[in-house]
């Protein structure tokens, strides 16, 4: 049996949904559905429209849920899955596993932060400090795992969640600024333009989306070459 979505009202707007699911993709002319990274029946991995630095990724899920809080057991494991998924792509492409996961956890309408009360999960390739960041803003984080998550939004209680260097932490989400961990990403020395409209459709932001789904296209097709390869050495083994 599937597991339930959190919104399934017919008709309810929600710009990571079908049928406005690329209407920002449209907006600044970037491939929409043609620039999709990677798909399975759960999820969409596609470049960031307004992308914090090269590499830039999200995974978004197919059905509506409003945070990865409200994953089940399976969802939250595919999840995982696609992290590591992500962490191979970085390697192949830009030399290194090494990856900043971020998420903001609305528990309410826009809640802890977010723009979209729609599941995605952004990847940078390499960052560091943003954790220092968050809690250096008064948000000290505690381990994070599935039921973390699912028990900061069945308390009505929003969240942030961050993972670096293998390790995933949540913080208190209530009362963040919009985008706050976009503004923390560039304050742990990223630098430059944290808020999304500001980037989004100029010239810059769209070369490097084009570089990432370049970037992330080859070094997909590079990885499925060798799993081809490894496989065809097992069969005539």
């Amino acid at each position: 049996m599937a597991e339930p979505t959190i919104w399934n009202e017919p008709g309810h707007d929600c710009v990571l949904c079908p049928p406005l699911r690329f209407r920002f993709n449209d907006m600044a002319d970037l491939p929409g559905e043609s620039g999709v990274i990677g798909r399975d029946a759960d999820f969409l991995l596609i470049p960031d429209v307004a992308p914090l630095a090269d590499g830039h990724v999200l995974l978004v899920t197919r059905e509506h849920y409003r945070c990865a809080g409200a994953f089940g057991r399976r969802m939250w494991d595919r999840a995982l899955a696609w992290r590591d998924r992500v962490a191979g792509l970085y390697g192949e492409a830009y030399g290194s596993r090494d990856l900043v996961l971020f998420e903001h956890g609305p528990a309410t309408t826009q809640g802890g932060g977010a723009c979209i009360d729609h599941a995605h999960w952004h990847f940078l390739p390499g960052t560091r400090g943003l954790r220092s960041a968050v809690e250096a803003h008064g948000l000290p984080g505690a381990p994070a795992d599935h039921a973390a998550l699912r028990a900061y939004i069945r308390e009505g209680r929003s969240y942030l969640l961050v993972e670096e260097d293998g390790v995933a932490t949540v913080h208190a989400g209530d009362g963040v600024r919009s985008q706050f961990l976009r503004w923390a990403v560039t304050s742990a020395g990223r630098g430059g333009t944290w808020r999304w409209q500001e980037t989004f459709g100029l010239p810059g932001s769209r070369r490097s989306f084009f570089r990432t789904l370049q970037a992330m296209r080859t070094a997909a097709g590079r990885l499925e070459n060798v799993q081809a390869a490894a496989d065809g050495e097992e069969s005539h083994q």
